[in-house]
């Protein structure tokens, strides 16, 4: 399995910027498809955006469209997640995910798919 570590969380005002990071160890993180997830007090888990092995394909949640990107640097086994125009409601405890497919473009966007999981990092937004 591949150790995973996030980090970039903060308290941030509506619409301001943050970028994750998520460092995988252990195994390169080309290994892996890459996921974002989040999930906030009272709430499931629930999928944000989600990247291929290659980083040619992207999926991501109607909540943070036009909003979120995620993006990979395979060099540096790290996975980011650009945050722009930061609302309230995306407050939650962020969480990357990786998932040991040998499909190259595939992506996922369910948590069970995935079967190594980081520590989290917090993100508060107030308004």
């Amino acid at each position: 399995q591949v150790q995973l570590v996030e980090s970039g969380g903060g308290l941030v005002q509506a619409g301001d910027s943050l970028r994750l990071s998520c460092a995988a160890s252990g195994r390169t993180s080309s290994s892996y498809a890459m996921g974002w997830f989040r999930q906030a007090p009272g709430k499931e888990r629930e999928f944000v955006e989600a990247i291929s092995r290659s980083g040619g394909n992207t999926v991501y949640a109607d909540a943070v469209k036009g909003r979120f990107t995620i993006s990979r640097d395979n060099a540096k086994n790290t996975v980011y997640l650009q945050m722009n125009s930061l609302k309230p409601e995306d407050t939650a405890n962020y969480y990357c995910a990786a998932n040991p497919t040998t499909y190259s473009s595939g992506v996922y966007s369910s948590a069970r798919s995935y079967d190594s999981w980081g520590q989290g990092t917090q993100v508060t937004v107030s308004s």
